[in-house]
């Protein structure tokens, strides 16, 4: 007589093959979950862009003016000690305050801005800071001697999701920067450290951007449109790995704005890891102005406006070096960055947010920069922007027609 049995268990081979069919729908799932996350991190990007944008007209509303990028005290003549404006942080802010300061209070962050703009005690010494706070020169080992918590202070609205920098050797970081134009040569906006207005004609002919650093603007200078204008752009910042997007190169010669300085530092560049430098910059290049060259690096210090901490503009397609002249406080090419695949986020004048794609068109990279005295090759001041489609959306009132795709 026979006995029927009735299994109970799988054999061998058929677990091996449910293991296997788990495995593939995994390998094939997780790829689209890992985009629908980066999805999700770049709207949330993309909205507090935009509530950057709603914060900038709030301000225009409530004082017809734009937020001043390089605002605060002057210098006084003489109170400059060892050639850095960080040796007397207690003194005055230099008139280098980013603009970004002037917005907290609308953009959700008053408690910070009450800080800011009163008189606010050192935790380490004890004494009192000045309203508007010291300059923003500020190093972390200043800051352990006497520290001044706004500048320390991560604003989350100014983060990218998609961006991991974090910790020192950085203070407060952000992922989002004014534009000053498409020409290197905008910063102090002709005005000096203690205030002196002496360069108005400088600043007219080569400070074309939304911003114009120590300069007041409104929203009726933006000629071309505040739809056809970028009003700031989305940056990486560093993660000491020397990507030349975060990490800025000394242009050979000091010759940024002068026809073909648009490509002086390809040379530093890693043939075998092109988005890093082999080549690093040496000398003073990034301790000029008293910082450590580890701290002198993109978006390390949310409150600074000049050079590699405070500008962006349209010279360089988005995702290009980081290029400068004598270091890293002053005139460079310092363009936009991100995270993201492909491309980066601006803000448009109007408020909205945009996607610019690597491949934008970027005109004639060998031609000097608009505006630069003795620039070799340069457009004469008024010109149309020599960089395309790319650097016209940067000006604010060249009378340049935006004809293409953004």
């Amino acid at each position: 007589m026979s006995e029927n049995r009735n299994r109970d268990a799988f054999t061998l081979v058929e677990l091996l093959v449910v293991i296997a069919i788990i495995g593939v729908l995994v390998g094939l799932l997780l790829p689209a979950v890992q985009a629908a996350r980066e999805a999700a991190r770049r709207m949330s990007c993309s909205n507090n862009f935009k509530q950057i944008g709603l914060a900038i007209h709030n301000y225009h509303a409530a004082y017809d003016l734009l937020p001043i990028h390089g605002t605060g005290g002057p210098i006084p003549p003489g109170n400059r000690v060892g050639g850095s404006a960080a040796a007397v942080p207690r003194a005055t802010t230099g008139l280098e305050t980013n603009m970004l300061v002037g917005l907290t209070p609308f953009m959700e962050q008053q408690a910070l801005w009450e800080q800011i703009s009163n008189p606010l005690r050192d935790p380490v010494t004890g004494a009192l800071w000045p309203p508007m706070g010291p300059n923003p020169r500020m190093t972390i080992t200043n800051h352990a001697a006497s520290r001044y918590e706004p500048y320390l202070t991560e604003i989350q609205g100014l983060r990218c999701p998609s961006d991991p920098g974090t910790g020192l050797p950085a203070q407060g970081r952000t992922n989002y920067l004014p534009c000053l134009g498409d020409s290197a040569r905008s910063m102090g906006g002709g005005i000096s450290d203690a205030g002196a207005d002496s360069g108005a004609v400088a600043a007219r002919e080569s400070c074309r951007g939304f911003f114009v650093h120590r300069r007041k603007s409104r929203f009726r200078d933006v000629l071309d449109g505040l739809a056809n204008t970028i009003c700031a752009g989305e940056i990486a910042t560093d993660l000491g790995d020397n990507d030349k997007r975060t990490r800025g190169n000394q242009s050979p010669g000091n010759v940024i704005g002068q026809a073909n300085s648009n490509l002086s530092c390809d040379g530093f560049v890693d043939a075998t890891r092109p988005l890093f430098w082999a080549t690093l910059p040496g000398g003073t290049y990034e301790t000029a102005g008293g910082h450590p060259a580890a701290e002198a690096r993109r978006g390390y210090c949310w409150a600074m406006s000049r050079g590699i901490w405070g500008t962006m503009n349209t010279i360089k397609p988005p995702n290009g070096y980081v290029c400068s002249n004598t270091n890293v406080f002053n005139d460079g090419i310092y363009p936009p960055s991100s995270r993201h695949q492909g491309g980066v986020h601006v803000l448009m004048g109007d408020g909205a947010v945009k996607f610019i794609t690597d491949s934008i068109e970027a005109g004639n990279q060998n031609s000097g920069h608009v505006g630069v005295t003795g620039a070799t090759g340069g457009p004469a001041a008024g010109s149309q922007s020599p960089f395309g489609l790319w650097g016209q959306l940067g000006t604010r009132a060249a009378k340049e027609v935006i004809s293409g795709e953004f």
